[in-house]
């Protein structure tokens, strides 16, 4: 597989600190992803968790973050906090190259008033769920005018949590400029009805896209009290 040497705008720094962190060969997604990122175009990608989207979407967006603009210009909506954590932390690692580049998490759990000061002191790259970054806009506490892109990963999850109007309305808090990239596991009709809402002409990459079939077993329980049962197997 290609390296990411062979990206001609990924300036040394970022290479090194790549290296340190054993990324030296491109995934697929990352190979066919990101030159068409860093170019400006809007993404439409079908990857499953584990094909390395993270850096994919997220060394473009900052390598192109301006450190001397302090308003959010890239924001990543994630379905869970725990994403939104995992792909923050790798963002960091990888980021550490680029001094003062801040990326903050907007997620539930965690006082929407510290996250304010946050947000009131700047940072360029913003990777929240769309329940609490919903929160902030209507509160005043988060503004969108600056943002260059938007990126939806794992939307797929998102849409079978009932959160499709919230990412239309987020996105239309954005410039009609702005670069657009929706990564999902699976394309089913909601997902090409939010491409077709939110994208612009976009690139459609499709790689692991083959799901592994996995054999669940299902135990049926006859109760009359289903929390008491409930608790029952669960301490089991």
């Amino acid at each position: 597989m290609p390296t990411f040497d062979s990206i001609k705008a990924f300036p040394q720094a970022l290479l090194e600190a790549l290296k340190l962190l054993n990324f030296t060969n491109m995934t697929e997604i990352q190979h066919k992803a990101i030159d068409p990122i860093l170019e400006g175009q809007d993404i439409l990608a079908q990857s499953k968790t584990g094909s390395g989207k993270t850096l994919a979407f997220g060394l473009p967006c900052i390598v192109r973050t301006d450190i001397t603009q302090n308003k959010p210009q890239t924001i990543i909506i994630t379905p869970t906090r725990e994403l939104a954590e995992q792909i923050a932390t790798q963002l960091r690692k990888v980021a550490a190259y680029k001094a003062n580049l801040k990326i903050l998490t907007l997620y539930g759990g965690v006082p929407l008033r510290a996250q304010a000061e946050s947000l009131a002191k700047g940072a360029p790259i913003l990777i929240g769920t769309p329940g609490r970054i919903q929160d902030h806009l209507a509160k005043g506490t988060l503004t969108l005018e600056s943002i260059n892109t938007l990126v939806l990963d794992e939307a797929d999850r998102m849409l079978d949590m009932g959160f499709y109007d919230e990412i239309v309305k987020i996105g239309s808090n954005m410039p009609r400029t702005r670069q657009t990239l929706l990564f999902s596991a699976t394309f089913p009709e909601k997902i090409e009805e939010l491409a077709k809402e939110l994208l612009k002409q976009p690139l459609i990459i499709k790689v692991d896209a083959i799901q592994e079939h996995v054999k669940i077993d299902e135990i049926a329980y006859k109760t009359s009290d289903k929390f008491k049962t409930l608790i029952a197997v669960i301490q089991s």
